[in-house]
């Protein structure tokens, strides 16, 4: 029997493809449970997982689009950004994205979200995101996230 993916997931995806991207996003297995055994699952470096994480820059709401193999130090990216960073809090995510807090996709949200993208996910031919409900993820690259994203390349660590 053909499982289903969840509705959120169904619209990444159309999403995708409506951005030039295959949009075939997959269910990782149940046994994955956390970015380290995703990363073992589909044989790749913790680095190439991207991690999806909604902030508030002078209270507006941004996404960061950063490598799992390193945390987001608010004060320094804030710097960059010129203005204070703060996470946003889950009901916020919620709200702007559309998503749960940790299934949080780089795209398909109800409002298009400005977008900075960890330059460090560069060196990585392969990358790996997250398909906007548990356990689903998609394959892209660099370039391509950078373009379905309409992101900016940012220094995030």
């Amino acid at each position: 029997m053909r499982r289903s993916l969840p509705p959120i997931t169904c619209r990444v995806s159309d999403t995708l493809i409506a951005r030039g991207h295959h949009g075939l996003i997959v269910s990782a297995p149940e046994s994955a449970t956390g970015a380290a055994d995703t990363a073992r699952v589909l044989e790749v470096e913790l680095g190439a997982l991207v991690r999806a994480e909604v902030f508030l820059l002078d209270e507006e709401p941004i996404l960061l689009l950063v490598s799992a193999a390193h945390e987001v130090d608010p004060t320094r990216v804030g710097a960059r950004l010129d203005g204070p960073l703060t996470p946003a809090p889950p009901h916020l995510v919620m709200r702007y994205t559309g998503h749960m807090p940790g299934s949080v996709a780089p795209v398909g949200h109800p409002t298009n979200l400005s977008t900075w993208v960890d330059s460090t996910l560069a060196r990585f031919g392969e990358l790996w995101a997250a398909g906007g409900s548990p356990g689903t993820v998609f394959r892209t690259c660099y370039s391509e996230l950078l373009r379905i994203t309409a992101g900016l390349s940012l220094e995030v660590a």
